[in-house]
């Protein structure tokens, strides 16, 4: 009773050889293709078709308003010369537009320019003191102004670079100045008193 498995498999192999029946693959072929029949899709739906027209127009349009010009000749009509004049000025270049460091100097120096502006208060016993700092300050705007006005004629160079930053720091230093002399003056007014 003691037989190799192995050979009883072997036995059992050569004795019985499965065997479909003709035509059984071809009939098992044609039920599937009815059960499940392949979809052939295009790959180009209307949506499809609609959506790449759509981004195209859309980054057309976005391109075109981030780098059309920023200069655009506007009319300034004189009411005693009835004929338009067309203005072409270019906008001034700042330090800003030049690099992104030198803005962050120039936003430094305006907001501290501003923040000291705003915590000074005038009363009549400072008003002339006031006026006067208040006079230099404009004279150093409309120097900057130039200053702007130059950078974009003759383009960015550091001799006109360097005076705008001067400029600022100057009109920091006058804002200190006249900060400190309003104290002073407050403090004199307050030991009279």
């Amino acid at each position: 009773m003691a037989k190799d498995i192995k050979d009883l498999f072997n036995a059992d192999n050569t004795l019985s050889k499965p065997q479909m029946s003709k035509g059984h693959e071809a009939r098992f072929l044609d039920k599937l293709e009815h059960a499940l029949p392949e979809k052939t899709k295009s790959k180009w739906t209307f949506l499809n078709i609609a959506a790449s027209v759509l981004l195209v127009i859309g980054l057309g349009f976005g391109s075109y308003t981030l780098f059309k010009t920023q200069t655009t000749p506007t009319q300034v009509v004189d009411t005693d010369n009835p004929t338009p004049k067309i203005n072409t000025t270019k906008p001034s270049i700042t330090l800003g537009d030049i690099s992104p460091d030198l803005k962050k100097v120039e936003d430094y120096y305006v907001a501290n320019i501003n923040l000291e502006l705003s915590k000074l208060k005038l009363t009549p016993d400072n008003k002339e003191l006031f006026d006067g700092y208040v006079l230099r300050l404009e004279e150093l705007n409309a120097e900057y102004k130039s200053l702007s006005t130059e950078l974009t004629t003759s383009g960015p160079d550091e001799h006109t670079v360097n005076a705008l930053i001067q400029n600022l720091k100057l009109r920091l230093n006058l804002m200190y100045r006249l900060k400190e002399q309003l104290s002073q003056l407050n403090s004199i007014k307050a030991s009279q008193g």
